[in-house]
């Protein structure tokens, strides 16, 4: 019996689940894949809770199915926040017409399998988060009309096949990272309306196939990297109402073939490299409501004309090289042109009376052209004006009064002209003026008290004209003011009280002026206040405590007044990044609660009369890039916690009382490009570890007690622009390794105790132009030729140094020096002819110097050769008295002999000697006298050394009569 009911059982359950199947058809499968979906989908805002199995699936949310509800057709989940990847259980659903999943977060790739849906009609699947490329198979989709998948991070290029889409109206493929072309087989998509790729990169030329698309009506492909011409048959697409090519590489003229776009009202050509003219065919584009050529090299004269495209509200032609000005006709009463952008062009003559014409406008910027002229006194026909900008021009002469009369002006923009006068008190009837920029003028007179009727205002900057008198005392009534900048006038008196309560002030510019007087208490009202600069100015006493309590305090710069007390008012603000008390009278000590602005980069308490330490916390603010204390009493060591600044590119510690040796941790700077810790108290050698701060640009140790040799290590400062080591007790060599710093122009060693001789490397320094100074060391031996080599040094100082031997000629080549110094050495020689110019003192306690403007070096000569000359008369005349006295002695001995031989020959020949006699007595007294004549040549010779002496002395003498001569040729 019970397997009788338990057979009944099964039956009755199988016919059931028939029936049910008879009467659902596929819906209950597509309620099994949708529940599939479901699960598989992240849903945090609970979209999908309907689906339930309790439910008939056509009532499930974000569904439509049959009209018969067999069949599931649509599905719309769009800004449903659903994540994760889509479902490939989709592709089930074979009878989806729609299917729009925009606006989710939905990952990865869109899955090939999108083809097996071949009766979709709509595939909206833009604004998430999908990657990959599109897959070709969506080319499959032969009954698709709308597919917008833009909006993602696809990439890759647009497949070919997406021409398949014969039925597609609608392409949406921008806002994703796509590249390639834009494939020729779009020309196929013969029912297509709208085409977006814009905000991709795809790159190359737009197919002139395009012209298939006959019922074209949107064609967007902005801001991609397309190139080469515009192609002309893109005039055949007659439905076309937007054109928007901006922002590519499009090249070439733009075609005339454009103006057969009857039904054009957007063109946007932007930011491409079109050339030539604007054709005059544009003209016939009726329907034009807005016209971008902005950015591209287009030139010659403007030739579009308002009475003719009637229906034109914005035309923008900035920022190309149109020459002329606006065109006499451009304008009709019944103009409806509103925004009109002529900015960054050439134009030139006077403002263009004809857009007095175009009552419609609301913007109108002629910026940056060569306008110039008087402003026209009618301006107030232009009474729809909200902007107006006229700045970076040339116009002259005054503000209009009528100008008040321009009751809907918000954005006043004349800055950078030649305007003059004051301005007219009927400003202060623009009561919507909310922007005012006059600055870069020549205007003068008061601040009219009326301008602070425009209430609306929230900027004001008067920045470098000749405003006179003082801030209006109604400044507070402007209490949207945000920017107030009246720096570099004439202004005078004190900061009214009133502007405290410019509460929405963020930023105040006061500087260069003649204000004086105290800062007023309302000033702790000013609590956005950020930016406060009231540098060059009289303004005196302490600072308000109250400055504390402006927490919001970014840039404080109050240099070059008369402030006194201490700085700590103004070390309350967390948010500051700079500070700047320079040249004020503030004293005290500096404040350890400065650590306190983790943002300061730059800090600036020089010329003051701060004391004490530098306070040790300073080393907490990580992102100083400049630090100031020069010229103060501040006195101790340099704490080494400021090694933890490591973004310092200027550090500046001079004329102070800092004591101690100078610290090795300096190195550690890497960043820095300055340091100056000349005159103070430092001792001991310069750290080798400088080396180590490799983009130093300036280094300053002078006038300290540095002592010791300079470091090898110097060489590597390769940046180097100006080295002071001098007012040292520095010793040794100067280092050769100096020679690398190849872009030094400034040198100073003087007053030291440097010994040997200048190093030959010096001459490598070619960038040595301010001075080069050697001077007051024990400098040795010749100064080098190549100093030569330093062609555009301007000073060069060697003086008081024990140099010596002839200046080197090549010296003669620095023709750009304006100051010479080598005196106090021993050099000696005669100077390069070019050093003329220069003062005696110049070559001063070298004895040994001749030459202009010393003395001639031919008078020295001739000096030498006069003392010379005497000395050899003495002994000429010492030699000829010994000479004679031995001449003498030696005839009479001859004369004796000759004699005693006479009589021996007569004794003993007394009758027949006769002639022959005679001969031989010829022969022997003439033989022997020419002997003695040569003995007589020889001891000639020994006596005239002194003559060999002159004639010595006579050679050098016409040697240096012929250097002389050459000279003078």
């Amino acid at each position: 019996m019970d397997c009788i009911r338990i057979s009944h059982f099964v039956l009755f359950f199988t016919v059931l689940t028939a029936v049910l199947a008879v009467t659902f058809g596929d819906s209950s499968t597509d309620s099994y894949w949708l529940h599939r979906i479901k699960s598989k989908v992240v849903d945090p805002a609970g979209v999908l809770e309907s689906w339930s199995p309790t439910a008939h699936v056509c009532s499930w949310n974000g569904l439509r199915c049959s009209d018969d509800e067999a069949y599931v057709i649509g599905l719309n989940l769009s800004a449903s926040r659903l994540s994760g990847s889509i479902p490939p259980e989709f592709w089930n659903l074979s009878s989806l017409q729609t299917l729009d999943l925009s606006l989710n977060f939905l990952t990865g790739s869109i899955p090939p399998e999108i083809g097996q849906l071949q009766n979709l009609r709509t595939l909206l699947l833009y604004s998430n988060s999908l990657s990959g490329k599109i897959p070709p198979e969506i080319g499959l989709l032969k009954k698709l009309q709308v597919l917008r998948i833009g909006d993602n991070m696809l990439a890759g290029q647009i497949p070919p096949n997406i021409g398949n889409l014969t039925e597609l109206r609608v392409l949406g493929l921008a806002y994703c990272q796509l590249n390639g072309s834009i494939p020729a087989e779009i020309g196929n998509l013969k029912n297509l309306i709208s085409l977006d790729l814009q905000q991709n990169s795809l790159s190359g030329l737009i197919p002139t196939e395009i012209h298939g698309c006959d019922e074209l009506q949107n064609f967007a492909a902005s801001n991609n990297k397309l190139d080469g011409e515009i192609p002309a048959s893109i005039g055949k697409l007659q439905s076309l109402q937007i054109l928007n090519l901006a922002n590519n590489s499009l090249s070439g003229l733009i075609p005339t073939e454009l103006s057969h776009l009857s039904n054009l009202q957007y063109l946007n050509l932007l930011g491409n490299r079109l050339n030539g003219e604007i054709p005059s065919e544009l003209n016939h584009l009726v329907q034009l409501q807005k016209l971008d050529l902005s950015s591209n090299n287009l030139s010659g004269s403007i030739n579009l004309f308002n009475i003719q495209l009637q229906d034109l509200e914005v035309l923008v032609l900035a920022d190309n090289a149109f020459t002329g000005s606006i065109p006499s006709n451009f304008c009709h009463k019944n103009s409806n042109l509103q925004q009109l952008f002529l900015a960054q062009n050439k134009l030139s003559g006077g403002f263009p009376l004809e857009l007095l014409n175009c009552s419609s406008l609301q913007q109108l910027d002629l910026s940056n052209n060569n306008f110039e002229g008087e402003l026209p006194p009618s301006f107030d026909k232009l009474q729809n004006l909200t902007d107006l900008l006229l700045n970076n021009n040339s116009f002259s002469g005054s503000l209009p009064p009528g100008i008040g009369n321009m009751s809907n002006l918000e954005n006043l923009f004349l800055f950078d002209n030649i305007i003059t006068g004051s301005i007219p008190a009927e400003i202060g009837k623009l009561q919507r003026l909310s922007t005012i920029y006059l600055y870069d003028n020549q205007m003068s007179g008061s601040i009219p008290m009326e301008l602070t009727n425009c209430t609306s205002l929230t900027a004001i900057d008067f920045f470098g004209n000749h405003f006179s008198g003082s801030i209006p005392e109604t400044i507070g009534k402007l209490k949207n003011l945000v920017l107030l900048q009246l720096r570099q006038n004439d202004l005078s008196g004190p900061i009214p009280p009133s502007l405290g309560y410019c509460k929405m002030l963020q930023r105040l510019a006061l500087a260069d002026n003649k204000l004086s007087g105290v800062l007023p208490p309302t000033f702790r009202f000013l609590s956005e206040l950020t930016t406060v600069t009231l540098y060059n100015n009289s303004f005196e006493g302490p600072l308000p405590e109250s400055l504390s309590y402006l927490r919001n305090l970014k840039i404080i710069n109050f240099s070059h007044n008369k402030f006194s007390g201490t700085i700590f008012p103004l070390t309350g603000s967390n948010s500051l990044t700079a500070l700047d008390l320079t040249n004020n009278s503030f004293s005290g000590s500096i404040p350890s609660t400065l650590a306190i602005s983790k943002n300061l980069s730059r800090l600036r308490l020089a010329t003051n009369l701060l004391t004490g330490n530098i306070p040790s916390e300073l080393g907490q603010l990580t992102k100083l890039a400049f630090l100031d204390l020069s010229f103060n009493h501040l006195t101790g060591e340099v704490p080494s916690q400021l090694s933890s600044c490591q973004n310092l590119q200027h550090l500046l510690l001079n004329n102070n009382q800092f004591t101690g040796k100078m610290p090795n941790w300096l190195g550690s700077l890497r960043e820095l490009g300055e340091l100056h810790l000349s005159g103070n108290n430092f001792h001991g050698p310069v750290p080798a570890e400088l080396g180590n701060c490799s983009r130093l640009l300036k280094l300053s140790l002078d006038t300290n007690n540095l002592s010791g040799e300079i470091p090898h290590e110097i060489g590597d400062l390769t940046s180097l622009n100006v080295l002071n080591l001098q007012r040292n007790n520095l010793s040794g060599s100067i280092p050769p390794t100096i020679q690398q710093c190849k872009k030094l122009y400034e040198l100073r060693l003087s007053e030291n105790f440097f010994t040997g001789s200048i190093p030959s490397e010096l001459g490598r320094l070619t960038e040595l132009q301010v001075i080069l100074d050697l001077s007051r060391n024990l400098l040795s031996g010749e100064i080098p030729s190549s100093l030569g080599n330093l062609l555009k040094l301007e000073r060069l100082n060697l003086s008081f140094n024990r140099l010596q031997g002839e200046v080197p000629s090549s010296l003669g080549k620095l023709t750009s020096l304006d100051m010479l110094n080598l005196s106090n050495n021993h050099l000696q020689g005669e100077l390069p002819f070019t050093f003329s110019g220069f003062p005696l003192s110049s070559f001063s306690g070298n004895d040994k110097l001749c030459g202009p403007p010393l003395s001639s070096c031919m008078d020295s000569a001739g000096h030498e050769k006069n003392k010379l000359s005497n000395t050899a008369v003495i002994c000429i005349i010492v030699a000829i008295v010994f000479t004679s006295t031995v001449i003498c002695l030696v005839l009479i001995y001859i004369m004796l002999r000759m004699w005693c031989n006479w009589r021996k020959v007569s004794i003993s020949n007394s009758e027949g000697a006769g002639v022959d006699q005679k001969r031989e007595e010829e022969k022997w007294v003439y033989g022997d006298e020419k002997k003695r004549k040569g003995e007589y040549w020889r001891v000639n010779s020994m006596a005239l050394v002194p003559s060999q002496k002159e004639h010595i002395s006579s050679s050098c003498i016409f040697h240096v009569k012929m250097d002389t001569q050459n000279h003078g040729k």
